[in-house]
């Protein structure tokens, strides 16, 4: 008779392989019943956690030095811009110095080229304008009407006779100015002799100015 035939009055006896078996199907078994009484709430986090993927954020830390790499190329640019507008305004403002140092150039150029006619006319033009660089007042018309009351336009007109010359200092040139009064009121750039016609026109014109408001003022001997 064959050991594994069977036995009625006998219990069945198991193979080293049969115990595994039913040992693994009993592990099967507990864990199955050990998960159904873990709450449902519990398992949905537990396999969404397992289940989400991890994310990571970014490091603070070079978020924070990307925002200052920012803001000083932002400050870089600015500083170019504000050194762009200085450089341009500086360079205006040499041009317009330059262009208002040529005015000013070419206007006494131009001064000193003007000539005058080596006439009454002359004479009287030149120092109307000699007189305006010194806001000395007079008008054309004012200088010509004493000149021919004075000496008819002759530059080396003298008076020998009145009382000026009585005392040694005798009325010379255009206006008939006395040496004391052409020292005392000659005009800067203009010739040290009462009988210059332009000199002695500015000395008089500038007693005048003084004594009368104007040699238009003069109407007779002054």
């Amino acid at each position: 008779m064959s050991l594994n035939a069977k036995n009625p009055g006998h219990s069945p006896v198991l193979s080293k392989a049969h115990k595994l078996s039913f040992a693994g199907v009993a592990a099967v078994g507990a864990a199955a019943v050990a998960f159904s009484l873990v709450p449902a709430e519990a398992q949905t986090a537990t396999q969404t956690v397992s289940a989400a993927p991890v994310a990571f954020s970014q490091n603070p830390a070079q978020t924070v030095k990307a925002s200052v790499v920012d803001q000083a190329s932002d400050a870089g640019k600015k500083a170019a811009v504000v050194a762009a507008q200085q450089k341009a305004a500086q360079e205006r403002a040499k041009k317009e110095a330059a262009s208002r140092s040529a005015k000013r150039a070419a206007q006494v150029k131009a001064a000193a080229a003007k000539s005058y006619p080596n006439n009454l006319d002359g004479w009287i033009r030149e120092a109307l304008d000699i007189m305006k660089k010194h806001k000395i007042p007079g008008t054309y018309q004012g200088l010509h009407k004493n000149i021919m009351r004075e000496s008819s336009g002759n530059p080396r007109a003298i008076n020998n006779w009145d009382i000026n010359a009585q005392n040694g200092v005798p009325s010379i040139g255009l206006l008939q100015v006395i040496k004391p009064t052409f020292d005392a009121y000659h005009v800067p750039g203009t010739a040290w002799s009462q009988y210059d016609p332009v000199a002695n026109l500015t000395a008089a014109a500038n007693y005048a100015a003084d004594r009368y408001g104007s040699i238009d003022n003069v109407n007779s001997a002054y």
